[in-house]
């Protein structure tokens, strides 16, 4: 683990960094770096909508021929489906030698999508949160903790450049762990569809739909398999499992081991060995790319049906009516 005291912020001072894409990530990373002091651009299409946001921000914005020429660094912030074509249709041929280009996720890397030059410093920097939060925190004084990791590493300085690099957007405030390209790409793949986001919207549907199946209201079924859901998982954010298992009742606590060990457990192991040995072999990155080439028919298809679930128009009802806002009761 790596702090601020460990990273020389002095690296970078006289660098010159771009930030090419300036969606969840890009526009944290930059405004966090140009906080810190960093010459920082924005490189944008001529038609993004980001534009005028990235302006006014306090950017300039740059293109893609410009970025090339004048940066040092190059930080590529778009989305990963897109990462290879602006790699390979503008950067290979056209960047000097000895320069950095910096990711965010390795998956372009990993899956050999991208082979970059040799001559190159390739370079990870992955924030462990989205990309609003690693702003929030960096302007309250805090940071996200980052992975770092080196591909290529042409000039022998890789490692404190990406040091210094986590340091400006916030990440030595709380912590930067050393790790490489595939330990990154294949565990945050696992994370995100075995647990994250994956295993939890799927827990949430499927005990959804078995209550609403089984005669229950579906406002009841929201509300005990979905918006408790944030009750949970703050506790455990805040004190782990065992902190969660403390804050809850013994019935609670009893069906939680109970469920555990004579329903899930050894299921959810089988399952997540194939999801795992899926995102390894490199079946989920084929199925992927493949999706993209065909304009995203299998994704915009999942996403459609999912978006119209009855528990969206259900939560979207019950949403409705809260008070969230506490309102002054006048006797």
């Amino acid at each position: 683990m790596f702090y601020d005291k460990d990273c020389d912020k002095n690296l970078l001072k006289n660098k010159i960094v771009t930030v090419i894409g300036y969606g969840s990530q890009g526009h944290a990373q930059a405004q966090n770096l140009k906080d810190s002091g960093i010459k920082t651009f924005v490189c944008l299409k001529e038609n993004s909508k980001k534009i005028n946001k990235a302006i006014e921000d306090g950017f300039e914005v740059i293109n893609i021929d410009k970025t090339i020429l004048i940066s040092d660094i190059i930080v590529i912030l778009i989305p990963d489906e897109d990462q290879r074509e602006l790699y390979y249709n503008y950067i290979e041929k056209k960047i000097n030698s000895n320069k950095t280009i910096i990711f965010s996720h390795g998956f372009n890397i990993h899956y050999k999508q991208i082979i970059p030059r040799n001559d190159l410093n390739i370079i990870l920097v992955a924030p462990k949160a989205p990309g609003h939060t690693v702003r929030s925190t960096f302007v309250e004084g805090s940071g996200v903790p980052s992975l770092i990791g080196i591909y290529q590493d042409y000039n022998k300085n890789s490692l404190r450049i990406a040091l210094s690099y986590a340091m400006c957007i916030g990440s030595g405030r709380v912590g930067i762990i050393a790790t490489n390209f595939k330990e990154e790409t294949e565990t945050d793949l696992f994370g995100e569809q075995a647990v994250l986001c994956g295993g939890v919207s799927s827990l949430i549907i499927c005990g959804f739909e078995t209550l609403v199946e089984s005669g229950y209201s579906p406002d009841l079924a929201y509300f005990e398999c979905l918006h408790e859901m944030k009750l949970i998982v703050d506790l455990i954010y805040e004190g782990g499992i065992k902190n969660m298992r403390f804050s809850i009742s013994n019935t609670a606590e009893y069906g939680d081991y109970y469920v555990l060990n004579n329903f899930y457990y050894s299921i959810f192991k089988k399952k997540m060995k194939k999801i795992l040995k899926n995102i390894q072999n490199g079946d989920f990155s084929k199925s992927f790319i493949l999706d993209k080439n065909s304009n995203f028919i299998k994704l915009n298809l999942f996403k459609n049906y999912y978006s119209n679930h009855l528990i969206e128009i259900v939560g979207n009802k019950i949403r409705s009516l809260f008070n969230w806002k506490h309102k002054k009761i006048i006797n």
